[in-house]
């Protein structure tokens, strides 16, 4: 089959080609899917998960991405909850080979159904963006109505999401990001924006809780606008940060189909938007995954064309 591999750590995303490789056999409890399309999150050549297994094993040329959205075509020994022909979106495990790929083995659990009037290609947009967000909000930061939100990235893949579900749920929203990202933010329900590179974020005040996927200086200028009982949540590790009176966490996302099913239902009735960017086919990749040529928005790939008509 053909699929995205790199092939080594040191060569970054210059190692990235399209390949021919072997296609995958179903592992206990795992369904094999044909991708129809995949998200792809740019920074995953320097993950440690890429290069290993979990046993700390070599597991070079890797096949990138992890989100996907496509057709279950076998069952693993002991599979149950899924059937061959079913439509399944969800995130492939960290330390296998990833959805960039015609095949996948992705473990049963980490899919959920994909409606049949949700396309392919805004399903694979969903998981790891819409997870995050989620996960972010209400696992680790128990958000509440009436709350106040800083959200950092607002224009981002991750930022838009964090946005509509955080309004949604009744929290009034500021977000941040580059002067150029305000009109998008607005657009996708912030009540306030703030430019980093002009604003001060002081002048936001006290907030319930602020969602961080920048880090560094920002992340510790963040730590001091959260009020008492309230909580910093980052996606880009703490470095010892912690809000004086509130929580501090940093969490890597799950895939929680119960969750998919919530995101997904709020995407066929209205209440959240897609943020996609690129868009290009498997042959085009490469050149799609380049971070220098990618628009804000989550990159998906085409695995296979969309039906016509």
């Amino acid at each position: 089959m053909k699929a995205i591999v790199v092939d080594d750590k040191t060569q970054g995303t210059a190692g990235i080609r399209l390949a021919d490789v072997p296609e995958p056999t179903p592992a206990i409890n795992d369904v094999i899917v044909a991708v129809h399309a995949a998200g792809y999150v740019p920074t995953e050549v320097g993950w440690s998960s890429t290069w290993t297994d979990r046993a700390g094993r070599d597991r070079s040329p890797a096949i990138l991405g992890h989100e996907l959205a496509g057709v279950v075509t076998a069952l693993g020994y002991g599979t149950t909850g899924l059937t061959i022909g079913q439509r399944v979106f969800g995130i492939a495990d960290w330390h296998r080979d990833g959805t960039l790929a015609e095949y996948v083995a992705v473990e049963s659990r980490n899919l959920a159904p994909l409606p049949g009037d949700v396309d392919f290609t805004v399903g694979a947009s969903l998981p790891i963006s819409g997870l995050t967000a989620w996960q972010g909000l209400f696992d680790h930061g128990r958000l509440a109505s009436g709350q106040t939100v800083l959200a950092h990235g607002a224009a981002g893949a991750v930022g838009t999401m964090v946005t509509q579900l955080a309004r949604e749920a009744g929290a009034h929203v500021i977000g941040t990001g580059r002067s150029a990202d305000r009109e998008k933010a607005l657009d996708f329900g912030a009540h306030e924006f703030v430019d980093l590179a002009h604003d001060s974020l002081e002048d936001v005040g006290e907030v319930d809780l602020v969602f961080d996927v920048i880090g560094g200086a920002i992340q510790e200028q963040s730590a001091r606008l959260v009020r008492a009982g309230g909580a910093l949540v980052t996606v880009t590790g703490l470095a010892g940060v912690r809000p004086k009176d509130g929580r501090s966490v940093d969490f890597v996302v799950e895939s929680v189909p119960s969750q998919l099913v919530e995101i997904v239902q709020r995407v066929r009735d209205g209440r959240l938007r897609t943020n996609i960017g690129d868009v290009a086919a498997l042959a085009d990749a490469v050149a799609a995954l380049d971070p220098a040529d990618r628009r804000r928005g989550k990159t998906v790939i085409e695995v296979r064309p969309r039906a016509v008509g």
